[in-house]
């Protein structure tokens, strides 16, 4: 399961960078296995947390049921890679994880479906908006290149700021810390109305970088300072794909790991970034190929605008414990950039088509996951 998200879930990123020339697409598929392994270790925990022990109440995933579970999701993503439907692994996995706790006997998570249904259902509208929005300050002539693509690398180097990671040390009762949050730990000074003023400066100062960095570079060549931003944020949206994507291979196998035989969380996320290293690196060149054309017709700017809310919506959801699909988002994102150009650049045809997969294959997944889990369930000695 980790294998196949890596040779596919995690190629979007790169796609424009590929396009724009930034890249050569080996070298992409290099690039984007080390990243989206290392977000995997560092960053995918709480999505491997939800999958594996919030979609189901009263019942503990054995490891026939997490077979079960991942042997649905799986086929699902076949399903769409070889007939070339929009399957997102995200909706597969957790309608898998559900019918198949609900064969165990479980109980409806109905309060987490809620808390995923909103954050799913927001996804399109909040991710087209930050995308316009994006997409508008690109092309406006009262603001030059040179301001407004490091205006967004100001704002882009804030958030990475102060994005959680596992590797950080962090304040007791806490699992994860931003390189922000360790800073002010260090200096260990009073809050102002709930914010720590070390956290705010060093904040800052990621983002007083990130605006003089892409500035030199668009004031030597706007396309080269565009170019070099887009690789930039390619990279970060890869590591943030790796720690959304991880939870949906490791998820079924937490409670084995971590509740039956105690082994530490980083045990099981090292494994699936493996899966994902492999993944990236053996099938991900062939599907970077076919995205990036996709993306050259966009062209830079309006790349750069889809991928801006995939880094920003990635991160908010990873903080969350909430599954996403990159598809949803990147989709929404290109939508978005495109109305601002006054066009949207996908066919209504082709939106319903996408939209109309996704609720298929949340559904499905239950059915088939509840199906597959009695079926192993009927064999003597499966428990």
């Amino acid at each position: 399961m980790a294998w196949a998200l890596g040779a596919n879930s995690n190629s979007p990123p790169f796609a424009p960078a590929i396009g724009a020339n930034a890249i050569s697409t080996m070298r992409a598929a290099f690039v984007i296995g080390i990243l989206a392994a290392l977000g995997a270790v560092t960053q995918g925990g709480a999505i491997s947390e939800t999958v594996g022990t919030e979609l189901i109440r009263g019942v503990s995933i054995s490891s026939p049921a997490a077979t079960a579970g991942l042997l649905t999701a799986a086929a699902f993503m076949a399903f769409g890679v070889y007939s070339g439907y929009p399957v997102p692994a995200a909706f597969a996995t957790t309608g898998a994880m559900v019918g198949v706790g609900l064969s165990l006997g479980g109980d409806p998570a109905f309060e987490t479906y809620r808390r995923l249904g909103q954050f799913w259902i927001l996804v399109p509208p909040v991710s087209g908006g930050i995308a316009y929005a994006t997409a508008t300050l690109l092309r406006r002539d009262d603001i030059p290149e040179t301001i407004g693509v490091p205006v967004l690398a100001a704002v882009v180097s804030a958030i990475v700021a102060n994005i959680q990671l596992g590797v950080i040390p962090s304040p007791p009762g806490a699992d994860q810390n931003s390189i922000a949050g360790f800073v002010s730990m260090l200096a260990d000074l009073p809050a102002l109305s709930g914010v720590g003023p070390v956290r705010v400066l060093v904040t800052i100062a990621f983002a007083v970088l990130g605006f003089v960095a892409i500035r030199r570079r668009t004031q030597e060549s706007v396309e080269k300072g565009i170019r070099t931003f887009l690789l930039v944020l390619g990279s970060i949206v890869a590591f943030s794909s790796g720690g959304s994507q991880v939870g949906l291979a490791t998820g079924p196998l937490q409670a084995l790991f971590v509740d039956e035989l105690g082994l530490p969380v980083i045990v099981l996320l090292s494994i699936g970034a493996v899966g994902i290293l492999a993944g990236a690196w053996m099938g991900a060149p062939r599907l970077l190929q076919a995205t990036s054309r996709e993306y050259a017709q966009l062209g830079a700017r309006r790349s750069i605008a889809a991928l801006v809310p995939g880094f920003v919506i990635a991160q908010t959801a990873i903080a969350l414990g909430i599954p996403i699909s990159f598809n949803n988002i990147i989709i929404s994102g290109v939508i978005g950039g495109g109305l601002a150009a006054g066009s949207a650049g996908v066919s209504r045809r082709k939106i319903g088509v996408t939209v109309v997969f996704w609720l298929l294959t949340l559904s499905t997944s239950v059915v088939v996951g509840y199906g597959v889990y009695a079926a192993f369930s009927a064999v003597p000695g499966i428990q």
